[in-house]
């Protein structure tokens, strides 16, 4: 588990989760470099090792009886990432309403701390019959953790 404290505010703690990955020759294209699409299931990786860091992995979410639908994605591309290397993808919960949630990723080389990729994705959450949910009056402890983990800017 490897949660980074990143500011506190208020007496409230706000956190980043850290997700490393090395990246695969079969994500890079003919140029040699990691292919603009393997960002976004990056971000879904980062999230769902944010969510098991958290104590709720998705599969406990999904037992529980909540899907959590990408609504939204948003990539803005630095520099670019190639075969083998190794980056730091920080993940961290920028906007939780009960309703809806905001997450926001910034990928960095692991080796020499330069911004490849930032990025964010906004979600709902709905029960299995595809009807929104509200966290605060159905799922309070879930709710609770979620705020507790929600960016202080």
């Amino acid at each position: 588990m490897r949660e980074i404290i990143i500011e506190e505010q208020d007496g409230r703690a706000s956190f980043e989760s850290l997700y490393v990955r090395r990246a695969n020759y079969y994500e890079t294209d003919k140029m040699g470099i990691i292919h603009h699409s393997n960002y976004i299931r990056w971000f879904e990786e980062a999230r769902l090792h944010y969510m098991e860091e958290m104590g709720w992995p998705f599969k406990k979410v999904e037992t529980a009886g909540i899907i959590i639908p990408v609504l939204s994605v948003d990539c803005q591309y630095k520099s670019m990432v190639r075969y083998d290397d190794i980056v730091d993808i920080y993940t961290k919960i920028t906007k939780f309403s009960g309703v809806k949630m905001n997450i926001a990723y910034r990928i960095v080389d692991s080796e020499t701390g330069e911004l490849r990729c930032t990025g964010g994705t906004s979600h709902c959450f709905l029960n299995m019959d595809y009807k929104p949910v509200r966290m605060k009056r159905e799922y309070p402890e879930l709710y609770e953790l979620f705020m507790s983990h929600v960016a202080v800017e």
